[in-house]
């Protein structure tokens, strides 16, 4: 079958050569002069050709030895590029300008597989699927592809190769791949023939809704919308070699002059075929053909070979042809000292053509690598329109290499918008991503991420005081925790502190205002006003554990406690002291209450509170408490304690408390059996028993409650032992003195121990 392309390349050559021999500027008196062949598309018969051309030998084209010098100073190889490759290959050490002296004015299939990845990757596909034809073309073309396209996030769902003569049932397969696929994008690294092939067969198969990215080799080829009978591959978008017009090309291809050609046989072949007509009508298979005038006219003729989409092609064709002229004038102008060699100097041209158009080679022999991107857009009359919708221009910034105008592409015939073609759907805000056994990394599933954590890649812990929002999107400040006054439990604790200094405050006035009485003198009335006071300090002391901690807060909130209820227990052992004193002294020959009189009784009160004090001073000055954020106890809000620095500090308080409270316990409970008419003991007691029992439970409550409630705790500690001492010792004198004023009577109150008790206060 003849090839009307190949045709229309070899009149591109024809046109450039016959420019430069009529060119005055150009080897002036001189002829570039040529020798054409087909090479069928076969690398064999390409070789073949090449060392033929190599050796000046066109018999051994066919069977020939090669021993001659070489008088062809470069060969313009076609447009496929496994022949090209071998040729490169076999004739680099004869120095013609190919591989290593090999240049193209075609840009790098390398730079076309980059753009064909990054166009992909605009439109967000990540899920495709890639045929290729079986050759160097697309086997290399596609595997730049494949490690662009995996670079940029992009699976490849299944990679087939195909070669136009391979048998039926393998095209087949590849039928039944695509049909059995999930991605809805198809890249085609294939050449125009090859693509003519898959056509055919993809509608027999009627495989239409797919949206195809195709190589410059198909995807502006008109011969290829043609065939596409179906409109099958509708919305298609690819790569082409940037539209270009050469003046005079067009006319001089579709110039064919048969009758001053006749003896050439192609030209013969062409013509016939053209206009389906035969010259010589002896042969028998003519008599039903018109016969050839020769004079048909092309102009108004609508066929391949009067289509001029490859006018890009064609133009790359005649930069070749005058790569080589103007390294040869370069050759002629050069002086004995200069390189003659013919590659040399092509590597270095840098000219213009007459369309203004810069021709040059980099290190690597390629042109600059522009595309334009064009897109397949059916009008109304059927008629595929290749559109420009964008441009790759692989010598920008790479953020700039590609540019789109998105609204003017038209889409596979059955999407309106761009199609989406992905494994797995992106996963929303808070999810991260599990890949899926056995399958490529761009299918995978969506997992929430857990608390504290958000992103949707790998989900990433927030910082220590942050922490995730519902959505898991965003990480958000953690709210800071602690016991307040305006929340319900830090009001009804403030109110209970409160209402206990009123309270004690009310019973000092009573005692106060009837201290010459007798219940009130028997009961020691110094020590107990004493004990009054410190109790109204341990009810104040609980309001420095509410509210933000601060540094002086958490020094003082542990010290005052400790020191007042020192102060406190301090007393009451004092007046356990005297009671027991009291009588001891009324045996028969007792002389103890004069080593415990008033003076002993305050000094042991002092002494007893001087201790904590120098405990607390030792504390805050080696490791006092300080305010801290616990971001570990309440995963999602950050409790604002007071650390204690000194944890032997602390518990050394608390030890000393327990160790007086426990002594005056004990005390207490060996006076209990005094007469029942002075019971100052068995009050004492019973304080001390609800005072031991409460801190006893205060330690595990403590330990074991989270954030602000370990600090209500011990709040409600100072207040449920401090109201046990105030009720349990001061409450039932308050009721002689208010409601039964006929027992406050000296008569009444001491009995024979109570006086001596009373001879000592």
């Amino acid at each position: 079958i003849l090839n009307f392309r190949g045709f229309q390349f070899s009149q591109s050559m024809r046109f450039a050569i016959e420019e430069i021999n009529n060119s005055t500027d150009l080897l002036p008196g001189m002829s570039l002069g040529y020798k054409m062949y087909d090479t069928c598309s076969s690398i064999a018969k390409s070789v073949k050709v090449a060392l033929a051309l190599a050796n000046d030998d066109v018999v051994s084209a066919t069977e020939a030895p090669c021993n001659r010098l070489a008088q062809v100073q470069a060969i313009v190889g076609e447009t496929s590029s496994s022949p090209c490759l071998a040729i490169a290959t076999v004739i680099g050490p004869f120095h013609i300008p190919q591989y290593p002296s090999f240049l193209r004015t075609i840009p790098s299939d390398y730079y076309q597989s980059r753009a064909l990845a990054q166009l992909v990757k605009h439109f967000g596909w990540t899920w495709v699927g890639a045929i290729r034809s079986n050759n160097d073309y697309g086997n290399n073309g596609m595997a730049i592809f494949t490690e662009t396209a995996q670079q940029l996030g992009i699976c490849l769902e299944y990679s087939v190769s195909f070669f136009r003569t391979d048998p039926p049932n393998k095209i087949q397969k590849i039928m039944e791949i695509i049909k059995l696929s999930t991605s809805k994008v198809i890249v085609a690294f294939l050449s125009s023939l090859d693509m003519d092939v898959l056509i055919y067969k993809l509608s027999l198969h009627n495989l239409s809704g797919y949206q195809w990215v195709g190589s410059e080799a198909w995807v502006f080829d008109s011969h290829n919308a043609e065939k596409d009978h179906q409109h099958i591959l509708d919305g298609t978008i690819g790569l082409s070699i940037p539209k270009v017009h050469v003046s005079g090309m067009r006319e001089f291809i579709i110039d064919v002059k048969p009758l001053t050609l006749l003896g050439n046989e192609t030209i013969t072949e062409f013509w016939e075929t053209l206009f389906n007509c035969k010259f010589n009508q002896s042969n028998s298979s003519a008599e039903n053909l018109t016969k050839c005038s020769g004079d048909e006219d092309l102009s108004g003729l609508q066929h391949s070979f009067t289509d001029m989409s490859l006018m890009p092609i064609f133009n790359d064709v005649y930069k070749g042809v005058y790569a080589v002229a103007h390294a040869l004038h370069n050759i002629l102008g050069c002086n004995k000292t200069c390189n003659l060699k013919i590659l040399q100097h092509i590597k270095k041209i840098h000219f213009k053509t007459k369309e203004g158009e810069e021709v040059y080679f980099n290190e690597n022999g390629d042109p600059p690598a522009k595309y334009e991107i064009i897109n397949w857009q059916p009008t109304g009359n059927g008629v595929v329109d290749f559109v420009t919708v964008g441009l790759y221009d692989a010598s920008l910034p790479a953020d700039k290499q590609l540019s789109l105008q998105n609204n003017s592409i038209i889409w596979a015939q059955t999407e309106k918008k761009v199609p989406v073609s992905v494994c797995s759907e992106k996963c929303p805000p808070g999810t991260r991503k599990v890949l899926q056994k056995g399958k490529p990394v761009c299918c995978y599933d969506c997992l929430r991420c857990a608390e504290g954590e958000i992103n949707s890649i790998t989900c990433v812990r927030c910082q220590p005081e942050f922490w995730s929002n519902e959505r898991r999107d965003a990480c958000v400040k953690k709210e800071a925790e602690f016991l307040s006054f305006e929340e319900i439990m830090g009001a009804l604790l403030t109110a209970a502190s409160l209402f206990g200094t009123c309270m004690t405050a009310v019973v000092a006035f009573i005692f106060f205002r009837y201290r010459k009485t007798p219940i009130v003198r028997a009961n020691n009335s110094e020590l107990s006003f004493l004990l009054l006071f410190s109790l109204t300090l341990c009810f104040l002391c609980s309001l420095t554990f509410i509210g933000r901690p601060s540094e002086w807060s958490c020094m003082l909130r542990h010290t005052a406690f400790g020191i007042t209820f020192v102060l406190c227990i301090s007393c009451v052992l004092g007046k356990t002291m005297v009671v027991l004193m009291a009588f001891r002294a009324s045996l028969p020959g007792s002389n103890v209450m004069k080593w415990f009189g008033p003076t002993q009784q305050r000094l042991s009160v002092l002494a007893f509170t001087l201790i904590q004090v120098v405990i607390c001073i030792l504390w805050l000055t080696i490791s006092p408490p300080f305010p801290f954020k616990n971001l570990k106890e309440i995963k999602d809000k950050i409790i604002l304690e007071c650390a204690l620095g000194s944890t032997v500090g602390f518990w050394a308080v608390l030890g000393y408390i327990g160790l007086l409270a426990s002594f005056c316990f004990i005390l207490a409970f060996l006076a209990r059996k005094l007469p029942d008419n002075f019971n100052e003991a068995k009050f004492i007691t019973f304080s001390m028993l609800i005072f031991c029992a409460v801190w006893i439970t205060f330690i595990p409550a403590y330990v074991s409650s989270p954030g602000k409630f370990s600090v209500a705790v011990e709040i409600f500690a100072i207040l449920a032992s401090s109201f046990g001492l105030l009720i349990c010792i001061f409450i039932p004198k308050c009721y002689i003195i208010l409601l039964k004023p006929e027992k406050n009577t000296k008569s009444n109150v001491m009995g024979r121990g109570a006086q001596k008790y009373s001879e000592h206060l």
